[in-house]
C-alpha cells in the first residue's frame, strides 16, 4: 500500500486495528497513548506526532518504508 497522506495512513491503521478486534481505547492503552490520539491518527489529522504514529503502526504489526520513486523493489 502506498502511503501518500496522513488520511491513507489513518485508514490503514484503522483497518488493521479493526482486523485485530481492538477498540480505540484498547489500542490506546496497548500503545501507551490516549484514545484521542488514536482517533486523530485514524482520521488523518495532519499535525499528529509522527513518532507516536510509528509506535501505533508497529504495535499493530505494520511496517512503513520509504522508496525512491522509480526504484521500488530494487
Amino acid at each position: 500500500m502506498r502511503i501518500n497522506s496522513m488520511k491513507v495512513l489513518g485508514q490503514a491503521i484503522r483497518a488493521r486495528r479493526k482486523e485485530l478486534g481492538y477498540s480505540q481505547q484498547e489500542m490506546a492503552e496497548y500503545c501507551g497513548c490516549g484514545t484521542r490520539f488514536v482517533s486523530d491518527l485514524e482520521n488523518g489529522k495532519e499535525t499528529i506526532q509522527f513518532g507516536k504514529a510509528l509506535v501505533v503502526a508497529s504495535m499493530l504489526g505494520l511496517d512503513l518504508s520509504i522508496d525512491v520513486r522509480g526504484q521500488r523493489g530494487e
